[in-house]
């Protein structure tokens, strides 16, 4: 039996396969309904966080939180793109039974499948990065993220980081090493097998250097921010109005950051290893189950701004302070903490960091921020 046969290319190999030697069909049917149900879920959490997200960008007036939802609805879009994307490339190529050499001949398409592969797994680091970094600035240096960080500057940053890991992705194109089929010949990537010099070991290094740059800045970010946070309140300074609005922000980021490292970090780290590892080692199938694994970022990035709302996050309270009972007297000053700032983010245009700049800024400096 030929390897396409084997490997279900054969347009009409499923037909003729006897019923006991039939598991490389069933595998084929199972990957593309697989396939099909996560696009699905995909499209559906991301479309569902990108209104909750909107509705809330639409709502607000406090100029930090509307920076944060754009960023975040941006890795929303970002999310539900590669999802409808690469899930529907990946389908395609199932229904043709993985013949590349029929429907492209060329080369052109599995070159658009490996750019948008690395483009969409970049993005949604990248943007990851930026949110903490914006956060980290918004709580650590109040007055300079007032004054100095403009809605225009946010939205330059946004295109930058689009900008960066379009050019990440295009540069194998641009250098003359397009990416290349995988040996399970359901998707392209960079040449991890047999590279022909130190370009084929440079590219993959590149992508997968930047994404442990951006994770490691994530976390390094978010903890300065958490550790502001729970210092200012250990201290008591943080008694002004939006308290919980930087606990409903730094939740989504801890919650963000937690899913990027779970699934992104074990893919980053695999292609360092296939990069620098002896020759005769295969690569393909490892790859491609860190690959899978990959995905689910872009299921699970939604479900945190979903989930880890202050809404929902209310609720939560509620219903530990009724598993606790009425002792816990922190729930309970979180809980007020929590519908006092709603109401007053919902009334006011003053954001959670008013407090610390009025009495530092004179009223000239106050009149332009709000």
């Amino acid at each position: 039996m030929s390897t396409m046969s084997a490997n279900g290319s054969s347009e009409t190999g499923c037909r003729l396969e006897v019923r006991p030697s039939n598991n490389t069909c069933s595998q084929e049917e199972l990957s593309i309904t697989a396939s099909a149900i996560s696009m699905t879920v995909g499209i559906f959490s991301n479309t569902l966080a990108l209104f909750i997200l909107v509705k809330s960008y639409n709502r607000i007036r406090i100029k930090s939180k509307a920076s944060f939802l754009l960023f975040a609805s941006s890795l929303v879009v970002t999310d539900l793109l590669g999802h409808l994307i690469n899930g529907s490339l990946v389908i395609f190529v199932y229904s043709f039974h993985k013949k590349w050499e029929t429907f492209d001949p060329h080369h052109i398409m599995c070159s658009v499948f490996g750019a948008c592969m690395v483009f969409f797994g970049l993005s949604p680091l990248f943007l990851g990065s930026a949110m903490a970094v914006e956060r980290c600035i918004g709580v650590t240096r109040p007055i300079f993220h007032s004054t100095a960080l403009a809605s225009h500057h946010m939205k330059r940053l946004l295109g930058l980081t689009w900008l960066l890991a379009a050019l990440v992705a295009v540069l194998p194109v641009l250098l003359w090493r397009p990416y290349k089929v995988q040996s399970s010949r359901s998707w392209c990537f960079y040449h991890m097998e047999e590279p022909k010099d130190w370009l084929d070991v440079l590219l993959p290094l590149l992508f997968s250097m930047l994404g442990l740059m951006a994770l490691l800045l994530s976390i390094v970010c978010n903890a300065m921010t958490s550790c502001a946070l729970l210092r200012a309140r250990l201290r008591r300074k943080h008694h002004c109005r939006g308290t919980s609005y930087h606990i409903e922000m730094i939740c989504q980021l801890l919650g963000i950051m937690l899913v990027s490292c779970v699934c992104w970090g074990p893919l980053l780290i695999r292609i360092i290893m296939l990069s620098t590892r002896a020759k005769d080692e295969p690569a393909s199938f490892s790859l491609l189950m860190v690959v899978r694994m990959a995905t689910w970022n872009q299921i699970l990035d939604p479900w945190v701004y979903i989930l880890l709302r202050k809404a929902v996050l209310r609720k939560m309270l509620t219903l530990l302070h009724d598993f606790w009972g009425p002792k816990s007297h922190y729930l309970q000053r979180w809980q007020r903490s929590l519908l006092r700032s709603s109401m007053e983010t919902s009334n006011s245009g003053f954001g959670p960091t008013d407090c610390r700049l009025l009495g530092r800024l004179p009223d000239t400096a106050i009149k332009s921020i709000t």
